[in-house]
């Protein structure tokens, strides 16, 4: 854009290029009637007020940010910073005041014309940020049991703001909301539940064409998970009770006698405190048991 400037300007028919620029040729200032007195180091800015004011000559009262045309003259300086003079006329009367820039204390002093509304207040009762004293920062530079306990001090002082930061953060969001960042997150999670339910959907028709049926399955509860966990108990002690069955039909003795009892007690006892399943035993321990059997008996027949 600045090589267009150039273009946006009026040059008369007699402009000579070799008398410099365009200001010059017609001998103004780039900034017309706010250079008027710039012979004088005078040049009229907008100036906005920097604090409450009462006006010594209407005696009316001024409030900070209301702006005037100002007159401008460096007075001089500190350090290197330049120290400016402003002076305006009230807006009510006829009455001047002059104000001085302060770079020592960062504020504004008032000359003549004016003075300040006294409403200050110590800016650390209000968690406000205050630049340190020369003193301080040299207190830091040279003391390192001071820096410490000025650190610890600050890093208490950041804990304790940040209830009060959270809530500022949550006033802006609300107040400053981005309408298309939370567009995004709405779609984001839509997606997001949207792959959840069609998942769920593709579960649903496998276990329907699994069990053969047609009907609309609800959406799983706890409650459907806690009867599926003791229906699945209640299998294992089926499979359990179907275990010993078979261990009893596998003692039981193959012929009558008057130890059937005694001996299909103990026995079944026995296998039932080891945990031996019908696997377990094989068919070779089922040999072993009707042979104890056939001896057993015998013996007893003897008897």
């Amino acid at each position: 854009m600045g090589e267009r400037k150039g273009q946006n300007k009026y040059y008369p028919p007699d402009y000579d290029p070799k008398k410099g620029g365009l200001n010059k040729f017609l001998g103004t200032h780039a900034l017309r009637e706010r250079a008027r007195k710039i012979d004088q180091g005078i040049i009229i800015i907008r100036f906005e007020m920097p604090y409450n004011i009462w006006c010594d000559g209407c005696k009316n009262h001024i409030g900070m940010g209301v702006r005037y045309n100002a007159e401008k003259t460096r007075v001089g300086n500190y350090y290197t910073t330049p120290i400016y003079q402003f002076r305006m006329k009230c807006h009510l009367c006829d009455n001047h005041f002059e104000i001085k820039t302060d770079p020592a204390n960062l504020d504004y002093v008032i000359m003549s014309g004016a003075r300040r509304q006294e409403n200050r207040w110590d800016p650390l009762q209000n968690e406000q940020i205050v630049p340190e004293t020369k003193e301080t920062q040299k207190k830091l530079f040279d003391d390192p049991m001071y820096k410490l306990e000025h650190q610890t001090k600050d890093a208490q002082a950041g804990d304790d703001a940040k209830p009060a930061l959270e809530k500022l953060y949550m006033r802006n969001t609300d107040v400053w909301k981005d309408n298309y960042e939370a567009n995004s997150m709405l779609r984001a999670q839509f997606r997001k539940t949207k792959k959840e339910l069609k998942l769920s959907e593709d579960q649903d028709k496998k276990l329907l064409i699994k069990s053969s049926l047609d009907i609309s399955l609800l959406p799983e509860t706890d409650q459907d998970r806690q009867m599926a966990t003791l229906m699945t108990l209640q299998s294992r002690s089926a499979k359990d009770r179907e275990d010993e069955k078979r261990l009893d039909l596998l003692i039981k003795p193959a012929l009558p006698s008057s130890t059937i009892t005694s001996f299909g007690g103990v026995k079944r006892q026995k296998l039932l405190s080891n945990k031996l399943s019908v696997e377990e035993l094989g068919i070779k321990k089922k040999k072993t048991t009707v042979n104890k059997l056939i001896d057993y008996s015998s013996s007893s027949s003897d008897d």
